[in-house]
């Protein structure tokens, strides 16, 4: 019983954290304005690696449930955050085979980026980006749709992977031992 409340409180206050860290977000030079990078993936990683995948997931789903009902305008960033941050999760967990040491965490750190790059190519090609400028009435987002994924959402997701990756290993490394297990 204690075990599990010191679960759930663990979640809670990493997702408490990502979900702030969302505010804290700046744009990468020469990409497009709206895809913006922000740290809140940092705390889902903690609890994927320390708690298990399901953890971080659940982080990963309450920082954008609070998103979107904090930006309710904008329905399709928050769907677009929660898979690709899933994507990203779960690949690095399995990838890792549970051996949590250096050479692996980059291993399935950077097939993780890869695997977040790829999926998130294809559903904004099919699915979020005709339905964002469906929603927010930009028609030339769907006539450029190739441009915008091969000049923005590629090196994008690389580009966030690669900092987010970088900075979850400088953590885990100095807080794996602090966290529940």
């Amino acid at each position: 019983m204690q075990q599990q409340t010191k679960r759930l409180i663990t979640i809670s206050m990493l997702s408490a954290v990502a979900f702030i860290l969302m505010f804290i977000k700046f744009p990468i030079p020469f990409l497009p304005p709206y895809l913006t990078l922000d740290f809140s993936d940092v705390p889902a990683l903690l609890a994927t690696f320390t708690l298990g995948p399901v953890a971080g997931i659940i982080v990963e789903f309450i920082k954008n449930l609070l998103n979107f009902l904090f930006n309710v305008g904008d329905p399709v960033g928050p769907i677009a955050n929660f898979l690709a941050a899933t994507s990203f999760l779960i690949t690095a967990y399995f990838v890792t085979k549970q051996k949590h040491n250096l050479k692996s965490l980059i291993t399935g750190l950077t097939v993780a980026t890869l695997v977040m790059t790829i999926v998130l190519s294809i559903l904004n090609y099919f699915v979020l980006l005709p339905l964002y400028g469906m929603i927010m009435n930009l028609s030339h987002v769907v006539e450029n749709i190739k441009i915008v994924i091969v000049s923005g959402v590629i090196p994008f997701n690389i580009i966030k992977g690669a900092i987010i990756s970088f900075i979850f290993i400088i953590l885990y490394r100095r807080l794996k031992n602090v966290l529940p297990k």
